[in-house]
Parts: structure tokens; sequence; C-alpha cells
């Protein structure tokens, strides 16, 4: 019971640090359109910043999380500490050296990356984007490397400052275009302030890393140089670190799939598209990530201790099952809330000024179609955790891209030909979009499963639990939709709180009748902060 109260607070010191980093995020963003709205200087710094991104997004966490966290973390399980600084260093090292060539090529090759990721820039608009980019890649391979810490300090249970870091990063931006935006204009005037914007957010990746500098240093005794790519365990870091790169390139692939389907569907699909994800993800984040996160070092430690295998499998598939009724706990509702409320949710957030009810409509069908398989993708990340503790990043690899294809097929179908089946009008065929990457996460998140428990045996959520927590949600989502309908006439700052709050206690309360233990553990929880 200790252990499942640590792997709790774990996951909720992630959650908190991703809450921050996310709500600095949405006033980032408000302050960017503030200044710059829908201009040409607006679209450079947008691509700009996506060129280089890429390096981050398929060198960062995820790859690094899925091929350093379980050989180092696994090294402090066996209590080897000596050996676990040495890779930890060496990889480090490697990753310094590596990035130091892909910045420099990124740099070098800015025109041409542009030539790819936006061919329609011409002129000066190009030219700003081709500097944007060359004062932004150093910085995106700073943050690489902050995700390097972020591998030691969760290894070592340091959850908070890692996923909070981003939160600087987010202020730099924010406080560059405070201080200077006052002084924009229009045309070039608009592009000096986003090469303002541009050093704020290198500057903010230099204190996103520097603030998880010390922490590293003092955990290693030192952070030097050590170039040692023949040691046993960093080759085990490195062959796992090129599938985790596959699985990224794959799933960053999906999202580039999904947005050119829609950039062929009416005027708003893309918009609409994006607003929906921006509320899909946060469930993700502060749930499945928070979860999946704070589980892998606990995995990858226990999978690293001595003993024979049925003595790894059993301690892994008890962590396992716990995090995953955590996470169906909070997502299952979050599911519910966005079929049945999602309009509620969406005109909340986003009605205001050209965003309208209807406008909210569009993006709650949309919101509704990912729906589908958020509990799947959520879960799946677990599966994934688990792989990635026993030191296999190819089986994960061979599913993501399994479900992207199977993405792009049923997405191609549901967005471009079922419309006319239905009779309904083509542009609602973006929900059939998000509808078709749940089905695909739900076939990945079965075969994820049955590949896992043939190695360590039968896992998952028992019918008896999920038949509770869906009936919970679903009694909560009727009583909130009829208030939503009562309510339906208010401005949506009004009406949207009372329905969400009344979901919310209706759906905590009819588990806590039904007796599930996520809920009985939350309740003795408040008692026992109460009672102090």
């Amino acid at each position: 019971m200790a252990e499942h109260g640590r792997s709790g607070r774990n996951a909720l010191l992630v959650g908190a640090g991703i809450l921050a980093s996310r709500v600095l995020g949405l006033v980032r963003e408000r302050v960017f359109a503030h200044y710059f709205g829908n201009s040409d200087a607006a679209d450079a710094f947008k691509a700009a910043l996506k060129i280089p991104n890429l390096l981050q997004n398929l060198f960062g966490e995820g790859a690094l999380s899925a091929s350093f966290i379980p050989v180092y973390a696994g090294l402090l399980g066996a209590k080897d500490k000596e050996s676990a600084d040495k890779v930890a260093r060496a990889v480090g090292s490697l990753l310094a050296v590596a990035l130091a060539v892909l910045v420099l090529a990124g740099v070098l090759g800015t025109p041409l990356l542009i030539d790819l990721i936006a061919p329609g820039f011409e002129g000066a608009k190009r030219e700003a984007t081709v500097r944007l980019v060359r004062i932004l890649f150093p910085g995106v391979g700073v943050l690489v490397l902050s995700a390097w810490c972020l591998g030691i300090l969760n290894s070592h249970r340091r959850f908070f400052l890692p996923y909070a870091a981003p939160v600087l990063w987010n202020l730099a931006i924010i406080g560059a275009l405070l201080v200077f935006g006052g002084a924009a204009g229009g045309g070039a005037r608009a592009y000096d302030l986003a090469e303002i914007a541009a050093w704020g957010a290198v500057a903010g990746s230099l204190l996103q890393f520097g603030v998880q500098l010390p922490a590293v240093c003092r955990l290693l005794g030192g952070v030097r140089f050590e170039w040692n790519p023949a040691l046993g365990h960093v080759r085990a870091v490195m062959g796992n670190f090129i599938p985790g790169v596959a699985t990224r390139g794959v799933n960053q692939l999906s999202g580039y799939i999904d947005e050119m389907f829609a950039s062929f569907m009416a005027t708003g699909a893309v918009s609409a598209l994006a607003y929906a994800q921006t509320i899909y993800l946060l469930p993700v984040s502060l749930f499945g990530m928070s979860v999946s996160n704070a589980e892998l070092p606990e995995m990858a430690s226990q999978a690293g201790s001595a003993g024979g295998a049925e003595a790894v499998a059993a301690p892994l598939r008890d962590r396992l099952e716990r995090a995953m009724r955590r996470v169906a706990f909070f997502i299952v509702p979050s599911a519910a809330a966005f079929i049945a409320l999602g309009d509620s949710i969406v005109n909340l957030v986003f009605q205001t000024g050209a965003f309208t009810r209807s406008d909210g409509a569009y993006v709650w069908l949309v919101l509704a179609g990912a729906a589908i398989g958020l509990l799947a993708s959520t879960l799946g990340r677990l599966y994934m955790s688990a792989f990635w503790a026993l030191k296999d990043t190819r089986t994960p690899f061979r599913f993501a891209a399994l479900r992207v294809a199977l993405t792009a097929a049923l997405g191609w179908l549901l967005a471009f030909r079922a419309p006319a089946w239905l009779g309904v009008e083509p542009r609602l065929g973006l929900a059939g979009l998000t509808a078709s990457a749940g089905v695909a996460a739900w076939v990945e998140f079965a075969l994820l499963r049955r590949a896992l428990n043939r190695r360590i045996g039968r896992t998952g959520i028992g019918p008896a639990l999920l038949v509770r927590l869906w009936g919970a949600a679903a009694a909560a989502a009727a009583a909130a939709f009829a208030l939503k309908q009562w309510t339906q006439g208010l401005p949506p700052l009004a009406s949207a709180p009372s329905v969400l709050a009344l979901f919310g206690a209706l759906y905590f309360t009819a588990a806590a009748l039904l007796k599930v233990p996520e809920a009985a553990g939350i309740l003795a929880a408040v008692r026992r902060r109460l009672a102090v």
C-alpha cells in the first residue's frame, strides 16, 4: 500500500507539472495572437517553430524515455549506481555531439527545409522564416538535452521539476512579447518582433535546461564529457534508441496525415481539428502521460532487479494493472464528457469574438469522434511503458506503424466517402477522420496487450470495474446533459461551469456508491487531510 501511495503521488507530481506548463502554454498562445493575429509574421513564426520542433519530437522525451530510462533505472534498481552514472554521462555526451551535428546541418540546410514544410512562402515571408528557423534550431537542440535531464530525474523519482520546467520556456516568450511588443506594427516591424520572440524561445530553452542541471549534477556527482560508446549498457541504449525514434517518427507522420486530409475539406476544418486536439490532449497529458511517465522508472527498476522471469513478471503485472485502474478512473468520464458535453467544454474555452456557438458545435463533433479511442490510447501508453521497461522498443514501433496505416486508410474512407453515403455535409467527414484514429487506437491497444500478456501473463482491467466506471459516467453525463439543455440560452461562462461541476460531482458520487476503489482512495485521502 505504501508503494501504491508513492506511485500515486509520483503521478500527481507529473500531472501538476504538466498542468502548469499547459496553462502557461495557453497564455503564451493568447499573447502571441494578441500581437500577431493571423498575419504573415505569425505564419512565418509558426512554420519556423515547426521545423526544428521535428528534432525535439524525434529525439526528445519519447525516444529517450523508451531507450535511456529503462537501462538507467534498471541499473539503479540493481544497486549499481557507478555503472548507472557512467551510462548517464556517456549517453549525454553522445547526445550532445549528435545534436551539435544535427543543429549545424539544420541551420545550413534551412532553405531546403522551408521548401519542404512551407513551399508556398515567397519573398519577405520566406526570408523571415529562414532567419527564424536559424535562430530557433540551437534552442531546440538544448530542449533535447533537457529531455536527458528529465530521464535522469525521473529515474531518481524527481518528477515535478522536469515537467514544470517548460513553464520557463513559455514565460521567456511571453516576457519577450510583452516587453518589446509595444513597438510592433505591421509588415517588417512584425517580423522584427517575431525574431525577438524566437530569441525569447532560445532563452527559455536555456532556462528549461539550466533549472534542471544542478539537480542532475548532484545526482551524478558532476556532469562531464565521457565518450564511451562501446560500453555494453550504452550500446543497449543506442540499440533501443533507433526504434524509439522510429516510433516517434510514425506518430509525427500520423499528425501530418490528419492535417493533410483536413486541408482538403471545407474552410475551418484544419482549425477545428487543432481546437479539438487541444482539448483532447488535456486528459491524455494530465492522466495518461502523468501515470505512464511516473510508472516507467518504477517498472524499469523492477525489470532490472534480480530474480527469474516470473519474479519480475508478477510485480510488473501488479503495477501495470494498478496504473491502468487509476488511468481508467479519470479517462472514462473524460470520454463520456467529450461525447455528451463537448459543446459546453469547447464553448467555455474558445467561444469569443469570431468563434461562434456553431463553430463550437462543429468542434464538438470532431472531439466526440476522437473520444472513441481516448481510453485505448491512454492505456496503450502504459503498455508501451511496460515494453520499454523490458527494453523492447521494437514491438511498440511495429504496432504504432500498423495503427498509422489503419488510421490513414479508415480516415480516407470515413472522411471523404462516408458523408456521401450518409447524406450529410462533406465537412462532417472530419469527425469520421478522428473516429478512425480512435478505432485504430483500439486495434493497437489490443495488439500491445496480447503481446505483453504472452511475456508476463494476463493483464487488463476487470469487466466488472469497467461496467461500474461507464455506468457512473453515463448516469452523470445524462443528468449534466439535461442541465445543459435547460441552460443552453445562457452564455458559456454562465452555463458550462455548472454543467461540468454537476457532471464531476455526480460521477464521483456514483463511483463511490458503486465501491470503485479509486474513488474510495480519494475519499480516504481527503479525510486524512481534514483530520490533520
